[in-house]
């Protein structure tokens, strides 16, 4: 279907799937008409608008049946014509490769290729500018080949003009290497084989080819090397070009190994001179049940290890809220700050009134890193493990033993501490069951209970010595992360351990740094809707 008014040309290119079916669209075209093809007659332009579609849409119509649906009558008429202008003549002999037959069709039926052709213009063109300033001419830089000198030695032994003698010698070395063969260059490669050398414009093509095309792989920055190499290309820089260009690859990024020790931030030690001031809380479980219960509620003291543990049938807020109050509170004093994970039993109203009431501050942990509440998490580990060798086969009685278990852990010897949480806190040494008989004089008791503060800062001081020796030996495993505000980063998926998808990447984003906070914590920003949130170093790496 073709029309044309006064201006512009229409044409929809369309195909019926049988007789009698209706037309289904394959493709639409529309131009915009010059001064000189704006005065052609009404006849002229109307078969103007044939040939330009027959033009556009060639690969489609040779060799196929042609119906061209037009408003104009005299169309039909044209091509027996005996006589007629040279242009047209033109125009018809183009027409006669094709298997064409001209039909009209009223305007008021062909509606969207008179839509096509009356569409308004909403820009003017540009004009083509003839002549240029001197100044704009000089300004334009053309890049030179890496290998100009070379090809320029090689084809007719010049020189560059202001090369030096150093230089000179070193192109008439390298030359040997390279053979002219009108007009490309070939490098003789260290295996005997000959490969063409290839502009700079053409580099990221070429890598992006042989590594990200669907041939490619994605291989690593060796393996794309190689490819180039075999499909007989060559350039001076191409192992490091190809080092950056896969380094830089979204998708290789993405689908990258996943974290391991080494791509964990320096650690923070936390410490702290007065016992029972910071506490940590995290729940375990779900266990089977036994006698009703199916978690435990656990809270452990920074400075002496001390761990406080209950039995509960749920894990919901009001738990936490009654264990602070009758099992920390009301036993040890009141906190200077509480570190618990982001569970929604501890990040909540309740909690968070509790706490503002008797002022401890509420210190949560970054998303998916409890590195944060390690001393919480490394005591539910032991305290597990203690209680599964204590259990029966059947595992339904274990929360008639936590309170055996928590003996154990107190009265067990702490090598950050060098004594065991139970003398810092009583500042003695426990009986125990194995002691058959002890003679404890009121004298001693005092002298012990004078040892005390003592033994809190010895304790405090192991604990110090510990914790640098363990920085150091961890920190010298790791791989050093330098994070800059604006910096693009890639987020690692923790919850893809949850779902299956075996083929989905562990890397979102990207992401742009906002700020950085002390102790590995850095602020994200979402490019896509600009929300913001926080995550530990350990989560993200550079884009």
């Amino acid at each position: 279907m073709c029309d044309a008014p006064n201006s512009a040309l229409g044409v929809v290119l369309g195909q019926r799937a049988g007789v009698g079916q209706p037309v289904h669209v394959i493709a639409y075209a529309s131009e915009t008409m010059d001064s000189a093809q704006q005065n052609y007659t009404t006849t002229e332009k109307e078969l103007f608008a044939i040939v330009f579609a027959l033009d556009k849409f060639r690969s489609y119509l040779l060799g196929s049946k042609i119906i061209v649906f037009s408003d104009h009558a005299a169309l039909k008429y044209l091509l027996k014509k005996p006589d007629a202008k040279p242009r047209l003549i033109w125009w018809m002999l183009l027409l006669q490769e094709f298997d064409i037959e001209i039909r009209d069709k009223k305007g008021a039926e062909n509606s969207i290729a008179d839509h096509l052709s009356r569409i308004e213009r909403k820009s003017e063109p540009m004009p083509i500018r003839d002549e240029f300033p001197d100044e704009q001419v000089l300004h334009i830089k053309a890049s030179t080949p890496w290998f100009a000198d070379i090809y320029n030695y090689v084809a007719t032994s010049w020189f560059p003009t202001e090369a030096s003698r150093p230089y000179k010698e070193k192109l008439q070395n390298d030359a040997k290497y390279y053979i002219w063969d009108d007009p490309y260059l070939w490098r003789l490669y260290s295996d005997k084989v000959i490969r063409m050398c290839i502009l700079d414009t053409k580099i990221n093509s070429v890598l992006q080819f042989c590594h990200s095309a669907p041939r490619g792989g994605h291989y690593g920055s060796t393996w794309t090397a190689r490819k180039v190499l075999d499909c007989g290309l060559y350039w001076p820089t191409i192992f490091r070009d190809t080092h950056h260009f896969v380094a830089t690859c979204k998708r290789c990024q993405k689908a990258g190994m996943t974290r391991n020790r080494r791509h964990e931030m320096p650690r923070q030690p936390i410490l702290f001179c007065e016992v029972f001031d910071v506490w940590g809380i995290d729940f375990m479980g779900p266990f089977p049940v036994s006698n009703g219960y199916s978690y435990i509620l656990l809270a452990v003291d920074y400075v002496s290890r001390w761990v406080e543990a209950i039995t509960t049938r749920t894990n919901d807020a009001k738990v936490v809220v009654d264990f602070l109050k009758f099992n920390i509170f009301c036993r040890f004093g009141v906190p200077k700050a509480l570190t618990s994970d982001q569970g929604s039993h501890f990040c909540n109203r309740a909690m968070a009134s509790l706490l503002q009431k008797y002022g401890v501050a509420h210190r949560i942990a970054t998303a998916y890193h409890p590195q944060t509440n390690g001393q919480a998490e490394v005591f539910n580990r032991e305290i597990k493990k203690t209680l599964q060798k204590m259990t029966n086969p059947n595992r339904k009685d274990w929360s008639r033993l936590l309170e055996d278990a928590l003996w154990a852990h107190r009265t067990a010897y702490r090598t950050p501490l060098g004594m065991s949480p139970y003398r810092i806190v009583f500042g003695k040494t426990c009986h125990l069951l194995s002691n058959l008989a002890y003679n404890q004089s009121g004298e001693q008791r005092k002298f012990q209970l004078q040892e005390l503060d003592e033994l809190c800062l010895e304790a405090y001081e192991n604990s110090r010595i510990h914790k640098q020796k363990v920085k150091k030996f961890h920190d010298q495993q790791i791989l050093r992360k330098d994070f800059q505000v604006g910096q693009k980063v890639l987020l690692f998926n923790s919850r893809l351990k949850l779902i299956v998808g075996k083929l989905r990447s562990r890397w979102d984003g990207t992401f742009v740094i906002t700020n950085i906070f002390p102790y590995g914590v850095v602020q994200l920003k979402d490019e896509h809707n600009d929300s913001t949130f926080q995550v530990n170093g350990h989560q993200i790496k550079p884009f």
